[in-house]
């Protein structure tokens, strides 16, 4: 249906004359006169009636659309003269070309879905990808782009018109709150992530106000390796929502410690906490402590800095990581202690999720 209206945007453009799609029951679909949509023309009966392919009224020259014996829509023009039979039946013919190659289109987005899924077989994805018109051979990479379910449609909408070429970027929804883009990698790899992350950032932020959170693969040489790239994408934003959760981009191949920790089993992660932390230690330190040892942390361990940043006096940025200190037994102000605390809590952090991944939700009862 948008594929017409888009057709008859289209030929308003550079057709000064009333035209328009029509259904099989007769209510007009799309037009170049946009009032028009929505009623209905009578004269639908006599033309499905009729054996010819033209049919003129006193007003109209109207065409059938057929798909083998069956007509899909009927196509009108305002006027009767031998140039409205041309004009009618050349916009006929765009529209359905326009739908042949949405088909087309459709078709290809449920292959490349497959081969993401793993539900195509090895061998059959060059053969396939031939028919499709798809190069085998190509650098590509995988964006996942998840937002709220609300945001879905209007942001596949946003996307889709961002990146229209077909054959550099395949673009589809998994799910009602994911968006997979399939892209050909242009230049150089860092400066192309980079830049193409912004710009679905940017454009999905300023044109929905929506909520998005970006998740890349590693490049694929080969069509059948996009699904290594897909799961590589999908595991950065797992992984970033535990341990970097303020960060929109997360990017496979810059996930540090957090790819390391996602990967320990739960045991050998409770057994390595109750190594560093006293039975207790850590919930004893208050929101205020948490606190200054992040901006600690972030400033690289450098005291006055982190003073600078917090709006304290030297003199309580000693007293509160000596506070640390006597709870945990580590010292923060020497490298190996600040690393064990560091890793820990990324630890704990990851133990956190998962119970909440895994708790059953409460009965309603």
């Amino acid at each position: 249906m948008e594929e017409i209206k888009r057709c008859m945007r289209e030929v308003k453009r550079i057709l000064n004359r009333t035209v328009g799609i029509m259904d099989t029951s007769g209510v007009i679909i799309a037009c170049t006169e946009p009032e028009m949509e929505g009623t209905e023309d009578s004269s639908v009966r006599a033309v499905l009636k009729s054996d010819d392919v033209f049919v003129s009224t006193s007003e109209k020259t109207y065409y059938r659309l057929m798909n083998g014996d069956v007509t899909m829509y009927v196509a009108f023009i305002i006027g009767t003269e031998p140039s409205d039979r041309t004009h009618v039946e050349l916009v006929a013919q765009w529209v359905k070309t326009a739908l042949k190659d949405r088909n087309t289109d459709s078709e290809r987005s449920t292959f490349i879905k497959n081969i993401l899924l793993e539900n195509e077989l090895p061998g059959d994805i060059p053969l396939k990808a031939r028919e499709f018109k798809i190069p085998y051979t190509l650098n590509r990479i995988v964006f996942i782009v998840r937002i709220s379910r609300a945001d879905g449609p209007e942001c596949l909408d946003i996307l889709q018109n961002l990146f229209p070429d077909s054959k550099t970027t395949h673009t589809f929804a998994m799910d009602e709150e994911t968006i997979v883009l399939v892209m050909e990698v242009e230049g150089e790899f860092d400066a192309f992530v980079s830049d193409r992350s912004q710009i679905i950032r940017d454009n999905l932020n300023a044109e929905s106000m929506a909520r998005v959170n970006v998740g890349i693969g590693m490049p694929a040489q080969a069509l059948k390796d996009i699904a290594k790239s897909y799961r590589e994408a999908v595991l950065a934003l797992r992984v970033g929502s535990i341990f970097e959760s303020e960060k929109c981009v997360m990017r496979y191949d810059k996930l540090g410690l957090g790819r390391l920790i996602y990967q320990l089993p739960p045991t050998l992660c409770n057994m390595f906490l109750d190594e560093v932390f006293a039975q207790g230690a850590y919930e004893s330190l208050d929101s205020e402590t948490l606190l200054t040892i992040a901006k600690f942390f972030e400033n690289n361990l450098n005291g006055s800095e982190t003073s600078r940043k917090l709006f304290v006096h030297r003199n309580t940025l000693v007293y509160r990581l000596d506070k640390v200190q006597k709870i945990t037994g580590l010292d923060l102000r020497s490298f190996d202690d600040a690393v064990l605390f560091k890793l820990a809590a990324m630890v704990r952090t990851y133990l956190e999720k998962q119970e909440k991944n895994t708790r059953p939700p409460k009965s309603v009862w």
